[in-house]
């Protein structure tokens, strides 16, 4: 495999802040109050910030927003008032807020910050000049960057700036110091980067890829005549093992923790299913996403209804391993469940 030269990002920690944060004296606004929306909310008024919330009027998140003791406003006033807005909202809403809520209210000096780099890098956004367009984006979901802050502790994140310069990065540390990510530790890159690197991982790998792997070692055990419980077992109930020993400890690490024999089928029939060919169909996905076909198809998903989008998650919905795993998971009393309706970013 080709490395190629570059240097180590440098690392941002409490050592690198100031004791006068950026954020001093500034009005903060979150737009949205949703996964990572409330978690940054919640960590900057902790950190003693003045932060008020934008939402639209009826929204869901009012009366929670309100319970949490925010002051919520309507999504124009909120921009009205503040020095630095936060766009917690779903990539496909963005553009239109901005353009209707957002913009006619911008003026020079303002700071635009994001958690993904998705609408500045596809540019469904086209920012004015004259006002600073930044990211914090936090390497966790939302209640774990919530729950992180709360023990004193942070999670990892990412900041970059697309236009205003140094002032503009000093204020994504404050933020990023707000929210407790210093604790943990800051590192710099580009919308780009962060776009196209956050989209092909989640497609070819976090989500598409082990998902598609997970269900594919299913089916190939059921039409094979073995039960559905034990295809489950081996094929999706311990990848949290496997996934828990490589967030730990990498890949070697998790295999000085199998036996000898796993480790055996790890390296010597693994690169015979995800080889060469996959790799190259890999390549194909990013392609796919530097050029901006995937978003253009997403958002046209989107203006669509999600149809498409509505009728293959649908279809996976009913698939046997998502019944057998029902049943399963309800002889675990230790596992966590979560509910899965209601989990998009609200606003």
């Amino acid at each position: 495999m080709k490395t190629p030269n570059q240097r180590k990002k440098r690392v941002y920690s409490e050592a690198d802040m100031s004791p006068v944060s950026p954020l001093a004296k500034k009005q903060l606004a979150v737009l949205g109050f949703g996964s990572q929306g409330h978690a940054h909310a919640l960590n900057l008024k902790d950190s003693g910030h003045n932060v008020i919330i934008g939402l639209y009027p009826g929204s869901k998140s009012i009366q929670v927003a309100e319970s949490k003791g925010f002051t919520v406003l309507p999504v124009e006033s909120a921009v009205c008032q503040a020095d630095v807005i936060f766009v917690a909202l779903p990539d496909t809403k963005q553009a239109r807020v901005f353009v209707e809520n957002i913009l006619p209210h911008l003026t020079k000096g303002k700071t635009l910050l994001f958690s993904h780099g998705f609408s500045i890098h596809f540019k469904t956004i086209i920012p004015p000049k004259g006002v600073n367009i930044v990211m914090v984006a936090p390497k966790g979901p939302g209640h774990v960057v919530r729950s992180q802050y709360v023990e004193g502790k942070g999670v990892p994140s990412l900041i970059a700036v697309y236009q205003g310069g140094t002032k503009a990065k000093n204020i994504a540390l404050g933020w990023a110091h707000g929210i407790g990510a210093t604790r943990a530790g800051v590192l710099e890159t580009s919308f780009k980067e962060e776009t196209e690197t956050d989209l092909f991982g989640e497609q070819t790998v976090l989500c598409g890829g082990l998902s598609s792997l997970v269900m594919a070692g299913f089916e190939t055990l059921v039409e094979a005549g073995y039960s559905p419980e034990m295809a489950y077992f081996e094929c999706l109930h311990e990848v949290k093992l496997i996934a828990d020993l490589m967030n730990e400890s990498g890949i070697a690490g998790m295999r000085f923790s199998i036996s000898e024999t796993a480790k055996w089928g790890d390296v010597s029939v693994g690169p015979k299913i995800i080889n060469a060919g996959v790799k190259k169909r890999m390549a194909v996905a990013l392609k796919n996403i530097q050029s901006g076909k995937f978003a253009r198809d997403w958002i046209k998903e989107y203006n669509g209804g999600y149809k498409r989008y509505d009728a293959l998650l649908a279809r996976d919905a009913g698939h046997l391993i998502e019944k057998t795993g029902a049943r399963l998971r309800g002889l675990m009393p230790w596992m966590k469940k979560r509910a899965i309706k209601g989990a998009q970013a609200s606003y």
